[in-house]
């Protein structure tokens, strides 16, 4: 016996072929089995085709021998009923015949038999042919078994992918797998030629395949394209994908295309969410920054190619942090879409003009007027895109159209309200060569009307370009100006006139820049609108405790120094510790800070800051409101909050003796500050006169030009000796004549 293959190894070692064995000889049966069974095979038995088939029904085997002549069922007629079974079709049957003529080998195989095996009269003794035959039996139907399971998984897999498989031949046509025909809509038994296929594209996008099945036909390329298709038994358009690689015969020539087709449908509506999702905005549904830039950049590209020109203009609301913060974000969210439902209606606006869609081939002269769109940048700023414009006339007379439209009151929230716009316009080329310019000259171009009052549109122009340089580069150098020791106080004293005293002083900053001493209105409001006004505050705190130690050192100074504070810094936890700190530093007590903050500010940000101003009189720190009198609230606040001191505003000194208005309101604020026990200070006194009206009213500390302008620390001290010490300054004379009972002027502030 010739030696095993590792094949027939693996098929012995793993569990016994059982075989089904069935001749009416009980001699051969009998020898047959006994063979088989040395040879490792499970063997049962049966005398007639009719004792094989009741076997059948106790379980299938995994091959059948049948003698194919038999009393009764001979072999052929055995092997045909079996295929008949359930399950039997598979089943590997080899027919044992002693016929070897052809008729008899074809009635074999019509039967159903798998192969067949010539007995002669020393077959007994081929045992080993035999079960090499039996085993190759075996393996071949194991083969096809896991072929028929990995077709079964294949069109699982395939139905489950919605994708189907398709052969095209010049000569014979479409033929589509199952599985194709269902991603078309079409029955098992249906069929489909490249006419109907044709026929199920939208007429639109039909001559466009047509054309590059032409050309990929032509070329012999590699296809690949989604198909729109639209059919009665959709209830929509569907999108079907093709690849397909073409087939050659021996000879080189491209005989046809084998491929496969996936609905892809669903991943064409999510993709096409993602794109809208990438490119627009999620709140107004309008282009996003992305696709703004995008539209922009091919909308240059064309103005270059044409020689036309196009034009930006940015919108920016007014106020729009007003209403998002009295009303909530969900109301801001509802003024917004309507913003934008309208800024729409006043362009050709477009939404259906994406980077895949734009690109294609085909696009028309004027296409770049598909991309004149309003889109939202951000927050409450929006970008319209003018495409072409004869002049920037054109461009003015949409932002005026803007403004218009923005005029009617929107109802959000369940409450009317008014909001308005700033408009700035930038044109191409004139005012720009790439998008990025057009996007900063129309900001500058905004904000220029947002300091000309607001509800207005300006175009770009040169000058304005001088201003936000100039702004950027003040920006720059307020930044570098402290680590340059650049920030100065100068210090303003505050009198009492009664007494010819100093009783305080109030710092005020300035900036050395360049040799020019820098006023605070053109440098605070920029530190404030840049965040720079905390750095600078606290550098402030830490410069007058200083000065106020060296003062004390020098001529006794008990008083305190007045320092501006904006709201933010109250608002900070750790303010009493770094007031704490600095005065500790210096030696100094902590009633020599007085903290002063306008009473505008102190009313917008009044719940915040109540905290703060009680920790900071506890230890000793008094505050002042400045500017009195301008505000717009309830006074209330004076009743419940540690306030020493009120200051009133200059523009009441100013008219004093001329208007009897601003007298009316000074005294009104003198009789309000005596009945809550606070002290006034009457700050702008520029003239003899108003010191006079105001020292007739009753108020008695004042501070201004009259006495002195903000001086550096040694310009105080030699005023101290030359209009204190020596009485020279020309207001001393008049205020003690004013007050029959006024005290001569004390030769050392706050000494004897």
């Amino acid at each position: 016996m010739s030696p095993a293959t590792p094949s027939q190894a693996a098929e012995q070692a793993s569990e016994p072929t059982r075989v089904l064995l069935a001749d009416d000889d009980p001699v051969t049966l009998m020898v047959a089995a006994a063979a088989l069974r040395d040879r490792g095979f499970t063997v049962r038995e049966a005398a007639s085709g009719q004792e094989a088939l009741d076997a059948l029904g106790e379980g299938l085997p995994d091959v059948i021998v049948l003698d194919a002549i038999m009393p009764g069922l001979d072999g052929f007629e055995t092997c045909r009923q079996l295929r008949g079974m359930p399950g039997g079709e598979y089943v590997p049957v080899l027919m044992l015949t002693g016929l070897d003529d052809d008729a008899s080998i074809t009635r074999a195989y019509e039967a159903g038999a798998t192969d067949f095996f010539v007995k002669t009269q020393q077959w007994t003794q081929q045992w080993s042919l035999l079960e090499g035959r039996l085993r190759y039996l075996l393996r071949a139907a194991r083969t096809r078994h896991e072929l028929e399971r990995s077709k079964s998984k294949l069109a699982r897999a395939q139905d489950l992918a919605r994708m189907g498989s398709f052969d095209w031949r010049r000569q014979g046509g479409l033929v589509l797998s199952a599985e194709a025909l269902r991603v078309f809509g079409l029955p098992l038994d249906g069929s489909l030629s490249v006419r109907g296929l044709l026929r199920m594209v939208p007429s639109e996008d039909r001559r466009v395949l047509v054309r590059m099945l032409r050309s990929t036909l032509e070329h012999g390329a590699v296809l690949t394209t989604d198909i729109p298709v639209t059919s009665d038994w959709y209830s929509g358009d569907h999108v079907v994908h093709v690849e397909a690689e073409p087939e050659f015969n021996d000879q080189g020539q491209m005989v046809g295309y084998t491929g496969v087709v996936q609905d892809v449908t669903d991943r064409r509506v999510a993709e096409d969410k993602i794109r809208h999702l990438a490119n627009f905005d999620a709140l107004t549904g309008l282009p996003n920054r992305r696709q703004l830039l995008w539209r922009a950049e091919r909308a240059l590209e064309m103005a270059r190619r044409l020689g036309h020109q196009c034009a930006l203009l940015l919108i920016d609301l007014d106020r729009f942090k007003n209403i998002n913060d009295t009303l909530g974000h969900h109301s801001g969210d509802e003024l917004l879409a309507e913003v934008s439902r309208r800024l729409r209606g006043c362009v050709r606006h477009s939404d259906q003009v994406l980077e895949a869609v734009y690109e294609g081939h085909g696009m028309g002269v004027r296409s770049h007027r598909s991309l004149e769109a309003v889109g939202r940048l951000g927050g409450d700023e929006f970008v319209a895109l003018l495409p072409e414009v004869g002049d920037e006339r054109d461009a003015e007379r949409v932002a005026q159209r803007m403004l218009e439209v923005m005029r009617e009151p929107l109802v959000v929230g369940g409450q009317e309200c008014f909001v308005t716009a700033s408009v700035g316009v930038a044109i191409y080329p004139r005012d720009g060569a790439g998008v990025a310019d057009l996007m900063r000259n129309a900001d500058v171009a905004m904000y220029s009307a947002k300091a000309a009052g607001r509800n207005a549109a300006a175009l770009y122009g040169p000058q304005l370009a001088g201003r936000g340089r100039e702004k950027l580069e003040l920006e720059t150098a307020l930044h570098k100006a402290i680590e340059r020791d650049e920030l100065v106080l100068h210090y303003q004293p505050k009198i009492d006139v009664r007494g010819a005293r100093l009783v305080g002083v109030e710092a005020l900053m300035r900036w050395q820049r360049g040799g020019r001493l820098v006023p605070p209105g053109e440098f605070i409001p920029l530190a404030e609108e840049t965040g720079l006004i905390v750095p600078i505050s606290e550098w402030a705190l830490a410069q007058a405790a200083r000065q106020a130690g060296i003062w004390h050192r020098s001529f006794g100074f008990s008083e305190s120094i007045a320092v501006n504070l904006p709201s933010r810094l109250f608002e900070r936890g750790d303010l009493v510790d770094c007031i704490h700190q600095v005065v500790t530093a210096e030696g100094v007590p902590h009633r020599v800070i007085m903290l002063e903050i306008t009473e505008d500010n102190l009313m917008r940000e009044l719940q915040s800051v109540i905290p703060a101003l009680h920790r900071l009189n506890e230890i000793g720190v008094e505050i002042a409101i400045d500017d009195f009198g301008t505000g717009y609230s309830s006074l209330s606040y004076l009743t419940t909050l540690p306030i020493s001191e009120l200051k009133i505003d200059r523009s009441f000194v100013r008219d004093l003796g001329i208007s009897p208005q601003s007298s009316a309101v000074v005294t009104a604020i003198i009789a309000l500050a005596r009945s809550l026990g606070l002290r006034v200070v009457a700050e702008g006194v520029e003239t003899l006169r108003q010191m006079e009206v105001l020292h007739r009213l009753g108020v008695g500390v004042m501070q201004g030009f009259l006495f002195s302008r903000p001086v550096s620390p040694v310009e105080l001290e030699l005023w101290l000796d030359q209009a204190m010490r020596g009485r020279g300054a020309p207001w001393i004379v008049p205020a003690q004549e004013g007050d029959p009972g006024a005290v001569r002027p004390r030769v050392l502030a706050g000494g004897d």
